[in-house]
């Protein structure tokens, strides 16, 4: 059997209605083979979020991957609300050395996640500009907020991992 290139993506849409041929020709012009797309709807900075919602995400996901066989392949991606930084600090085979901001309570809920379950994440691993390190900008701010994960095994299946801001969905009114 061949090389195989799987490419996967993870998009923030906001109000995705009436958007769902666009995105699939977005999808297949990137030749992305799993999509993680999510209709993001919020007011204010989720950080906010109280611990007993962030304490119940973490439990799910903590049941999830510990229901995975380890022979499996696991690829985890999605918006987290954390902040991991470029440097390394303690982290140093979950955290490849390279990424954006500052590091907040939910960047070290991240790390230790990828610690316990021996996973590292991908968006760390390469040195990247600026524009392909940011995944959320506004007038006010701009910060890396979306990640991908893999078992730490499996980071050679990864060549790359990058921000592409140039497809965007927008609905219009």
């Amino acid at each position: 059997m061949g090389a195989y290139r799987l490419r996967l993506g993870l998009w923030n849409i906001g109000m995705l209605t009436g958007k769902p041929i666009e995105l699939a020709k977005i999808l297949q012009k990137r030749k992305v083979s799993i999509a993680s797309v999510q209709d993001t709807r919020w007011v204010g900075s989720r950080e906010r979020l109280g611990y007993e919602v962030k304490r119940h995400f973490w439990e799910g996901l903590d049941e999830v991957v510990h229901g995975i066989p380890p022979i499996e392949k696991l690829f985890i991606g999605g918006n987290f609300i954390g902040h991991i930084v470029s440097s390394v600090g303690g982290y140093g085979k979950m955290h490849g050395g390279f990424g954006f901001g500052n590091r907040n309570r939910g960047g070290i809920l991240l790390l230790a996640f990828a610690r316990a379950f021996q996973l590292v994440i991908v968006n760390s691993s390469f040195l990247k500009r600026e524009e392909h390190l940011v995944t959320f900008r506004s007038m006010v701010a701009k910060t890396q907020i979306d990640f991908l994960l893999l078992k730490r095994n499996d980071k050679g299946w990864c060549e790359d991992c990058k921000i592409i801001l140039s497809e965007t969905l927008v609905s219009q009114p």
